[in-house]
Order: C-alpha cells, then sequence, then structure tokens
C-alpha cells in the first residue's frame, strides 16, 4: 500500500468520526449549558427571539400580500389607490424595522451568554483535578487548549446563534408562505395531446424540487470544508503559539544568533497552513459553482415558474409579482442549507474542536492506557507515607529503595535519583498529578502540603498576591510579607508589594526562585515537596532556606526531590531512585477527539 493510499483511508476514518461524533458533541454541550448558569438568560433570550422571529415572518407575509393591490393600482394609474398603498406600507416596514433592531440585539446578547457559558464550563472542566496538566500528555487533543477555550468557543457561540436563528426564520418562513403559493397555484392548467391537466400546489412542487437539488449539490461539493476548517484551526492554533514563543524568548534567541533558524520554523508553520489555506480555496470555488449559480438562476426561476398561470389569464399583474415573492421566501427558506453550506461545515469543525476537547477532559478521570493506578490516600495522623509505591512512565519503572517511606513533620528527607530515573515523575505522583503505577501515597489534606516544581511560577499579579498564593492576600498581616522578602534578601521589593506587574520578566530565575521559597515561609505548611529547585539558588541562598528549616521552619518537612550531586548533611534521611526500563508505559503518539 503506498503512502498516498494510507493518507486517504486516514482522512477517511477521520471523516467517519467526525460524523459519528456529531451527535454526542452536540449533546454534550446542549447539556453542559443546560447546567449552567447562563441556562435562564439562554431559555429568556431563545423564547424572545422565536416571538421577534415569528412576528417578522407575520409581517412579510403581509408585506407579500400588499404586493398585489399596489402593483394593481399601479398598472390601472390610480394615483389615490397607490398613495394609500403606501401608507399602509410605511406601517408594514415601520413594525419591521423594530423587529430587526429587537432581533439584533437579542441576537448579539444570545451570543454573549452562549459563550460565556461555553467558556465558563471549559474553564471549569480544564481545571478541574489537575486535567490542565494531565491532557497536555493526550497528544494532538492536549495541544494549544488556550485556542480550543477562547477562539473556538468564541466562534462556536456565534455561529450557533446565527444557525440557529437563521434556521427558525427559514422554517416559519416556508410555512407561511407555502400557503400562500399553493393557493396561488389554483387555476395553472397546462394543455397536452388537447387535454388540460391541473397540478394541484404546482408552484409549491417546483419550488420544492429546485431546493432540493441544489442542496444535495451544495451538500455533495461543500463536504469537505468540515474536515478542512478542522484542520485551519489546528494549524492556526499551532502558528499562533509559535509565534508567541518567539516572543517569549526573543532575548535567548537573539543573544544566541538563532534568528534565521526561528524564521526558517515560522515559515515550516506558515507553510503547513498556508496547505490547508490553499485546499480550503478551492473547496471553497467549487462550493461557489453550486452556490452562486443557483442564485443567478433564482432571480427568473420564480418568473418562468408562475408565467404559465400570467399569460392564461389567471393571475394579475400584481398577483404575479406576489407569487414571484411567495415562490422566492419559499425557495429561499429551503435554499438555507445551499446558503449555509460553507458556514454548517465551519460550526461542524469548531464543535468537534470544542466537544473533543471537553470529551477528552471529562475521560481524563476515567481509567487510562494501563490499569496500574496508584492510591492516594489522605491521612489525619499528620504523616507523609510512600507505601511500596512504583511510578510507571514511558522511561520505565521507577521505585523507592525503601518499601516503606513514613515522614514526619520536622524530618528533612532527601530523595536522589540519576538523571532520568523518574525525579519529576515522583514530584508528579506526590502531587497527584501522576497516576500511573502500584503502590499508595498517603498525604495530609491540600492545606498542609506546599509544592515546589523546578520553575517557580509567577503569575501577572502583584507581589502580596503572588506570595499568598492561592490563598487570599488579604489572609496574611503586613509585617509578615515584609519579613519573608526580607529573610531571602528580597527587601528592596517590600515598597512594591502592592505593584502589578510581569514580575517574571523583572526578576531574574534566582529572585522568582527565592520568592517561591519566600511563600513557603509565609504560608508555614507541615510538609514542602520540593523538585530540584534547590539546585537554582545560589550557594548564599540556599544556605539561607536551610537556616530557614531549621529556625522558623522546625516543623515543617522538607523533602527534595534532586540528582546525586545534591547530597547535603542538612538532609538526616536519604533515598534512592531506581530505574527499571524493562517495564515502560507506551508513548502516547495521538489522543481521540477532533484535530
Amino acid at each position: 500500500m503506498t503512502d498516498r493510499d494510507d493518507m486517504q483511508q486516514e482522512e477517511k476514518a477521520r471523516r467517519t468520526t467526525a460524523a459519528g461524533d456529531l451527535w454526542p458533541h452536540l449533546k454534550m454541550i446542549l447539556d453542559a449549558l443546560r447546567a449552567s448558569r447562563q441556562r435562564f438568560a439562554l431559555y429568556w433570550l431563545g423564547g424572545a427571539i422565536i416571538v421577534i422571529v415569528s412576528a417578522t415572518a407575520y409581517g412579510q407575509i403581509r408585506l407579500n400580500a400588499w404586493n398585489k393591490p399596489f402593483y394593481d393600482a399601479l398598472s390601472r394609474k390610480e394615483l389615490s389607490a397607490v398613495t394609500e398603498q403606501l401608507l399602509v406600507f410605511a406601517y408594514i416596514a415601520g413594525a419591521l424595522l423594530v423587529l430587526n433592531v429587537a432581533q439584533t440585539w437579542l441576537a448579539q446578547m444570545a451570543k454573549l451568554k452562549l459563550r460565556e457559558g461555553l467558556t465558563r464550563d471549559l474553564f471549569f472542566q480544564w481545571l478541574k483535578s489537575h486535567r490542565c496538566f494531565r491532557i497536555a500528555s493526550l497528544g494532538e487533543i492536549g495541544v494549544n487548549p488556550d485556542q480550543r477555550i477562547h477562539a473556538d468557543a468564541q466562534r462556536l457561540a456565534e455561529v450557533s446563534t446565527d444557525l440557529g436563528i437563521g434556521l427558525l426564520q427559514a422554517t416559519l418562513l416556508l410555512i407561511s408562505f407555502v400557503g400562500v403559493l399553493w393557493e396561488l397555484s389554483e387555476g395553472v392548467t397546462f394543455e397536452a395531446l388537447d387535454r388540460k391537466i391541473v397540478i394541484p400546489g404546482y408552484m409549491v412542487w417546483c419550488a420544492l424540487l429546485y431546493a432540493s437539488v441544489a442542496s444535495f449539490a451544495s451538500w455533495r461539493v461543500g463536504r469537505p470544508l468540515v474536515e478542512l476548517g478542522a484542520q485551519r484551526y489546528a494549524r492556526e492554533s499551532e502558528m499562533r503559539f509559535a509565534l508567541m514563543h518567539v516572543n517569549e524568548y526573543g532575548e535567548a534567541i537573539a543573544v544566541s544568533r538563532g534568528q534565521k533558524l526561528e524564521e526558517d520554523r515560522l515559515h515550516q508553520e506558515f507553510d503547513r497552513l498556508l496547505d490547508v489555506l490553499r485546499r480550503i480555496v478551492t473547496a471553497t470555488t467549487n462550493l461557489t459553482w453550486v452556490t452562486a449559480g443557483y442564485g443567478w438562476f433564482t432571480i427568473v426561476a420564480p418568473i418562468i415558474v408562475a408565467a404559465p398561470a400570467y399569460f392564461a389569464g389567471n393571475l394579475t399583474f400584481g398577483g404575479l409579482l406576489m407569487a414571484v415573492g411567495a415562490f422566492t421566501q419559499v425557495q429561499q427558506s429551503l435554499r438555507w442549507f445551499v446558503d449555509n453550506a460553507g458556514t454548517i461545515a465551519d460550526w461542524r469543525a469548531t464543535l468537534h474542536r470544542v466537544g473533543g476537547f471537553r470529551q477528552a477532559l471529562l475521560d481524563i478521570d476515567k481509567d487510562g492506557l494501563d490499569a496500574r493506578r496508584i492510591s492516594f490516600e489522605e491521612t489525619f495522623d499528620d504523616r507523609l507515607v510512600l507505601d511500596e509505591l512504583c511510578i510507571l512512565s514511558p522511561a520505565g519503572l521507577t521505585s523507592l529503595s525503601e518499601g516503606h517511606v513514613e515522614i514526619a513533620p520536622d524530618q528533612h528527607v532527601l530523595i536522589v535519583g540519576e538523571p532520568r530515573s523518574g525525579k519529576t515523575r515522583l514530584f508528579q505522583a506526590m502531587a497527584g498529578l501522576w497516576t500511573s503505577g502500584s503502590g499508595r501515597i498517603r498525604l495530609p489534606s491540600a492545606e498542609h502540603v506546599l509544592f515546589v516544581p523546578k520553575r517557580a511560577y509567577i503569575p501577572d499579579l502583584s507581589l502580596r498576591a503572588i506570595l499568598s498564593y492561592p490563598s487570599p492576600s488579604n489572609g496574611y498581616p503586613e509585617e509578615a510579607y515584609v519579613a519573608a522578602l526580607m529573610r531571602f534578601d528580597l527587601q528592596h521589593l517590600a515598597p512594591w508589594l502592592d505593584r502589578v506587574a510581569r514580575w517574571e520578566k523583572e526578576l531574574t530565575d534566582t529572585e522568582q526562585q527565592q520568592l517561591a521559597f519566600a511563600r513557603v515561609l509565609l504560608h508555614k505548611p507541615r510538609f514542602v515537596i520540593v523538585d530540584e529547585a534547590i539546585e537554582s539558588l545560589s550557594p548564599h541562598a540556599r544556605q539561607t532556606l536551610f537556616d530557614v528549616f531549621g529556625q522558623e521552619l522546625t516543623g515543617t518537612a522538607l523533602i527534595y526531590v534532586s540528582g546525586p550531586r545534591s547530597q547535603d548533611k542538612f538532609f538526616g534521611r536519604v533515598i534512592y531512585l531506581t530505574l527499571d526500563t524493562r517495564n515502560r508505559l507506551p508513548e502516547i503518539t495521538a489522543a481521540s477527539g477532533a484535530p
């Protein structure tokens, strides 16, 4: 089998999956909205839109009926009757103008509330139970979640509202004008073989046949846009991420003279995006042959259909224009799919991206690729316990030199491992982020344990909020903040406690790590678990940290996971990590869900 055959089969499989996921994803999104706080506003807006659209449809029926007396009066050159009908038109048009403005406001509010409900739900699902960390390891579905939560949710809300209102309008107009067109079809006769043939509802059937042919053709031609739309959104998010990455590390790129390499990488990402965009241009052009051709022929189609009744004398000129108007309304309602084929493809693509992402978040809590799971328990005896703990990862099976590890709040424990022996996985496992493996981890409640990762997290908040994170900043006295900063030689930051800035740009890496440990001093937890972060401190700052645990935090346990060079007399206990590479967790190369 050739590579081309493989690609065709893969693309076919993706399309089949996308089609099968349409209704489950749609139902899931609707269930999420029904459970959101915005549901009552959405119910109210939906009801109001139905009322306004129904009133607009009635107004359009009255406007269509107005054609007959107005144009008949024109044909008879009766000035008084024409003037009277112009006044009627003013009333109808004025009412429709008010309804149109009301519908616009309701539609915009519906988009706003729909986006609010979707985005807040995704916020909750993404940040629940460590999912924001765990989904990053699920392959393509976990790439650039910001794109799915921000841009895709926004697009889904806007397109869903436009399509929903458009479909409601088309349905009501179809129901309203089919009756009008059926009545106007009465008396239309055809002569064939010296016989008169009467087809009840002749113009209705013509409109149905005309729209059905065009709808089928547009669906057939526009079907590839669904998959191409999903690919486009994925490539757009990757392009955006690449640009953000260059902007974030602009200084490092400049001093390393890596501009040319980064430019080439950006060109590669852009070329991937352009490849999808070119295919979208081709597919859209093919669809335009159908939609535009249908639109141009629609100009004369109603007249051709109504001509037999007009030339037979069964319709006046005003009646002809009324029939043309009714036929146009019916076929426009029936051609809703034709006019919106590209938009529907875009809607399905965004639905699969948002729905697939949300489904992946929900599935994270289920059993993963390996049935072996680490057991987590909360203790009430103020002890941290690692019982027969083994951590399974793509690198292998990591275990501790002691089968049963019990740590009291006043102990200082060093856990040593060689490079790639699973040190960070152990840290993640104790934090509850990594669950593949076996054994049991028993930790006190979350407020008594503080984790310090390799790289300090410095959010764009005030220094006061950074130090108290994630607790409220008003939970500690002013002197506690100043004392914590001064203890780690950061007293020059004390005057700026309430300044909000991008501190990760203003502080050095060492200062950021010192700020992270100043946060430890402020919180005073019972257990502090650190992943190699002490290595980034200067010798003086390192000694300061050990002094803090020997003086201010005498009742706090320090568990430090690091490499073999981290041997220090401060730690009264050393535990070693071993790695068995014969037992591995398979690498995750892809994940289910929309691309």
